[in-house]
C-alpha cells in the first residue's frame, strides 16, 4: 500500500464505516417488510410468500450490522467503549430486536412450535419497528450529541442513569429514527414487488408506498432541513478544542462539493423510485431507491465526521466530544486493517452473486405450496 498519513487512514476508515452504514440502511428493507406481513398478506399463503421472500435476505442485513459494529470497534474503539459502555440500554434493546428476528425465522414453521406462527410474526414486527427506529435515533446523536464525558486517560462515563434512552427526548433524533422506519417499509414493499409474483400483494403495496412514502418525506425533510440550519460541533485539529459553529453541517456540504452532489443525486434517486413505483407500477423501483438511499446515508455519515467535525459530540462536556482523530485506533492498526479492506469488493461481489442466484425465479403461490423447506 502507498505511504499515507495517519489522518488519511482515519478518513479512509470513516468512509468505510459510512459505506457500511449506508448499506445497512438499504438492507433494512427486510425489517420494513416484516412490519407489513399482515398489511400486504391477507391469507396464510400470501403471508408465507412475504416471510419467505424476506427470509432469504435477513442474514445479509444481520451480517452487515455485525460487520458495521465490528469495523467501528476496530477503527474507532473509543467511540465503541463510550457508546456501548454508557448507552447500554439502547444497544441492548437493538440486540434484543435482532435476536428475536433470528429465532423467528428459525422456529416460525418448525414442527412442535407451541407458540404458533402469529407469535413469531409478532416478533418480526417488533424487530422491524424497534430495530429501525432505535438505530436511526442512535445515529441521530452523531449530530445532536450524547451525555458522556471522557477523561485524560480515555476512561468514559455516562452522565445520566438512563443508559442512552434520553436520546428520545430530542425530537431531531427521533425524526431520523422514524425516517428510517418509514423508509424501510417503502423499500420493503418495493423489494417484495420485485421478488414476488402476486398481483394482490402488488396492488396493496402501491397504496402503502403512497402512505409510507409521504410519512418518510415529512420526517426526513424535517431532519435534513433542521440539520443544515443547526449549529454543529467543529474541531480545531491544531488545538484539539471543540466549539459550536453556526451552520456547521451546511458548511461541510459546501466545503465538500462532491459530498453535496452525492447527497442530491441520492435524493433524486429516492424520489424517482417513488414516482416509478406509484405512477408506473415499476417492479424495478427498489434499485433506484436502494442506490439513492446508499448515497444519501453515505453523505450524511461523511458530513458527521469529516471536515474537522466531532462525530460523537458530548453534551455533558464539550471537550470530551469524539472525533476521527482522537477516537481512532493506532496508525499501525489502521494500516494493517487497510490491507484487509482490499477484500471488501470481493465480498460485495459474492453477495451480489448469491442475491442473483436466490432471485433467479420470482416467488409465487405454487412454489410455497410445494416447498417443504419454507420459513
Amino acid at each position: 500500500m502507498l505511504s499515507v498519513s495517519y489522518l488519511m487512514l482515519q478518513q479512509y476508515w470513516w468512509m468505510i464505516i459510512s459505506l457500511l452504514g449506508a448499506l445497512l440502511v438499504f438492507l433494512m428493507f427486510v425489517q420494513g417488510g416484516q412490519t407489513l406481513i399482515y398489511t400486504l398478506g391477507k391469507n396464510d399463503n400470501e403471508r408465507k410468500m412475504i416471510v419467505n421472500s424476506l427470509g432469504r435476505k435477513w442474514e445479509l442485513t444481520f451480517t452487515t450490522l455485525v460487520t458495521f459494529g465490528g469495523a467501528f470497534f476496530a477503527s474507532f474503539p473509543l467511540f465503541y467503549s463510550t457508546s456501548f459502555g454508557g448507552a447500554y440500554w439502547v444497544w441492548m434493546a437493538i440486540l434484543f430486536c435482532f435476536v428475536i428476528q433470528a429465532v423467528s425465522y428459525e422456529y416460525r414453521t418448525k414442527a412442535g412450535n407451541f407458540l404458533g406462527k402469529r407469535t413469531f410474526e409478532t416478533f418480526l414486527f417488533i424487530n422491524g419497528l424497534g430495530g429501525t427506529v432505535l438505530i436511526g435515533t442512535a445515529v441521530g446523536t452523531f449530530f445532536n450529541g450524547a451525555m458522556f464525558s471522557v477523561n485524560e486517560m480515555n476512561f468514559s462515563q455516562w452522565e445520566t442513569p438512563y443508559g442512552g434512552l434520553e436520546a428520545v427526548l430530542t425530537f431531531h433524533n427521533v425524526a431520523l429514527g422514524l425516517s428510517v422506519f418509514f423508509l424501510s417499509r417503502v423499500l420493503g414493499i418495493m423489494y417484495l414487488n420485485n421478488n414476488i409474483n402476486d398481483e394482490q400483494i402488488a396492488t396493496r403495496g402501491k397504496k402503502q408506498i403512497i402512505i409510507n412514502g409521504a410519512l418518510f418525506l415529512v420526517f426526513f425533510l424535517f431532519f435534513l432541513i433542521k440539520l443544515i440550519l443547526k449549529d454543529g460541533y467543529a474541531y480545531n485539529p491544531e488545538t484539539g478544542e471543540v466549539t459550536m459553529e453556526a451552520y456547521k453541517y451546511l458548511h461541510n456540504l459546501l466545503d465538500m462539493p462532491v459530498v453535496l452532489v452525492l447527497l442530491l443525486v441520492g435524493v433524486v434517486g429516492v424520489l424517482w423510485a417513488l414516482y416509478t413505483a406509484i405512477m408506473k407500477e415499476s417492479k424495478t423501483s427498489i434499485w433506484y431507491a436502494g442506490s439513492g438511499v446508499v448515497l444519501v446515508v453515505f453523505s450524511l455519515f461523511l458530513i458527521a465526521g469529516l471536515n474537522n467535525t466531532a462525530f460523537y459530540p458530548s453534551n455533558a462536556d464539550l471537550q470530551s466530544s469524539l472525533t476521527i482523530q482522537n477516537a481512532s485506533s493506532s496508525e499501525f492498526t489502521l494500516t494493517t486493517m487497510s490491507y484487509v479492506s482490499i477484500m471488501v469488493p470481493f465480498v460485495f461481489a459474492y453477495i451480489w452473486y448469491v442475491w442473483k442466484s436466490m432471485d433467479g425465479k420470482k416467488i409465487d403461490a405454487e412454489e410455497m405450496e410445494n416447498d417443504s423447506h419454507a420459513y
